[in-house]
Parts: structure tokens; C-alpha cells; sequence
């Protein structure tokens, strides 16, 4: 499991496992991390922990949060970091055995690919979409019949407009760290998306998102920096 090291002036003072998605820094007792010096805030930020991968976010603190130097207000960890909070660092390090293989998928606009030829024209409604042959990595029960139904999102506007991505992968990183960034998690209870970097967050079907996950339904519209997406379940 990943793990955070609480020190200050080079002294180890304690030792975290990140076991809950969600963990609380502050000086406050009620924080899962609880640092009592008046530099630190009651809630000063904390580290949102989805199927491997960890994300900073500040909680608007008065003495601000850094990471390897640097002031965030939310940022991607990666092994190594060094969380700064006044004369406090918290290093996170990640499960051992995935260390240098990430589970997130970073993924540009520029990056996705073209409608299969048996797609529906993307100006069409999604009612009308002409249905594509599962994936080749699609798991099946015996019967032959698909286990779930895979998450696609389509870019439905600018020059990108017609391309499609499938979210096969754990998690799924839209947008560009240090400017507008949110998630896609693929779990057992469906897709969920989460606001991770950019003083903008995301919209769903027009409703801007909180801090929370939301799951998303077939043919929600998400929008990320003017850029509009539309998700469906593939069958």
C-alpha cells in the first residue's frame, strides 16, 4: 500500500498507510493526520487515494501547501514527492511493487482516436449510433455474452470533434497537470469522475462538479476547459 512519512528538521515522527480513499491533514483532532502547530491550518488539505493513485488537493490553508518546493493547490503525486506544510514534510511513496508503472493514463485531446468506420457520424444522436463490435479485450462469461459494458467518451466539439476514446484503463487523466485535470475511475459500481487540478472544475450535463466523485450515466455530457465530451456504455 502506499505510504506517507511525517517529519520535521529530518526527524521521522510518523508513519502513514494510505488504506482510505480519503485522508485529512490538519491541526484539528478530527483529521486523520493531525499536525498541532498554529502554521498549520485546521483543515489544511488532503490526499484523495483511487485504485493506486493519489491526489493532493489544498484546502484553501492560510500558510498555503507545496509540493517538492513548489505552492499547489492540487496536484498528481508521484513516488517521492515531498508534501511541504510550514516547517512539516510528508513524503509519499507508493506501493513497491508498482513503482515505476502508473496506473493512470494520461490523455490529450490530440491523443484520441477516430470514430471505427461503423460508428455513427458524431453530429447524429447518440440514439442513432450504429452499435461497434465489443473489444477485442472485452471479458465474456461462457455463454458468450459481454461481463460489463465499456466506457467511451467522444469529443463533440472543436478540432478534435468525432474522436472517440475507450476507457479501459483503471483510471483515465483528462486534461493537462498544472492546468485543467480531472479522472476517470472504472470500478465494480460503474464510472466516476473527479476534479483533480485547475481553478475551473469540470461540468456534468451543465452542473459543475465539488470535490466529490460523481458517477457518471450513459450519454452524460462532460465539459473540461471548453472542451464538451459526451459519455456512453459501449454493449
Amino acid at each position: 500500500m502506499p505510504k506517507l512519512i511525517l517529519s520535521m528538521d529530518g526527524l521521522v515522527l510518523k508513519e502513514i498507510i494510505l488504506t482510505n480513499e480519503r485522508t485529512l491533514i490538519g491541526r484539528k483532532p478530527v483529521n486523520d493526520i493531525q499536525i498541532d502547530n498554529l502554521s498549520i491550518s485546521g483543515q489544511h488539505a488532503v490526499i484523495t487515494h483511487i485504485l493506486g493513485d493519489a491526489f493532493l488537493e489544498d484546502l484553501n490553508s492560510t500558510n498555503g501547501t507545496y509540493v517538492n518546493g513548489q505552492p499547489v493547490k492540487k496536484h498528481v503525486l508521484h513516488n517521492n514527492d515531498v508534501i511541504e506544510l510550514g516547517k512539516y514534510r510528508i513524503k509519499y511513496m507508493s506501493d513497491a511493487s508498482t513503482q515505476g508503472v502508473s496506473a493512470t493514463e494520461l490523455v490529450d485531446t490530440a491523443a484520441l482516436k477516430p470514430f471505427d468506420a461503423g460508428m455513427a457520424n458524431p453530429a447524429e444522436t447518440s440514439t442513432t449510433r450504429t452499435t461497434a463490435p465489443p473489444p477485442a479485450h472485452a471479458e465474456t462469461s461462457s455463454t458468450g455474452h459481454l461481463l460489463e459494458h465499456v466506457g467511451v467518451i467522444q469529443v463533440l466539439n472543436g478540432v478534435n470533434t468525432g474522436q472517440e476514446l475507450e476507457l479501459s484503463k483503471s483510471v483515465t487523466t483528462l486534461g493537462k497537470p498544472g492546468h485543467h485535470a480531472a479522472v476517470i475511475t472504472r470500478r465494480e459500481q460503474g464510472y466516476f469522475i473527479t476534479h483533480v487540478e485547475g481553478e475551473i472544475y469540470p461540468s456534468v450535463n451543465g452542473e459543475q462538479l465539488d470535490a466529490q466523485a460523481r458517477k457518471l450515466k450513459d450519454h452524460d455530457i462532460i465539459e473540461i476547459a471548453g472542451v464538451k465530451m459526451e459519455f456512453f456504455l459501449r454493449p
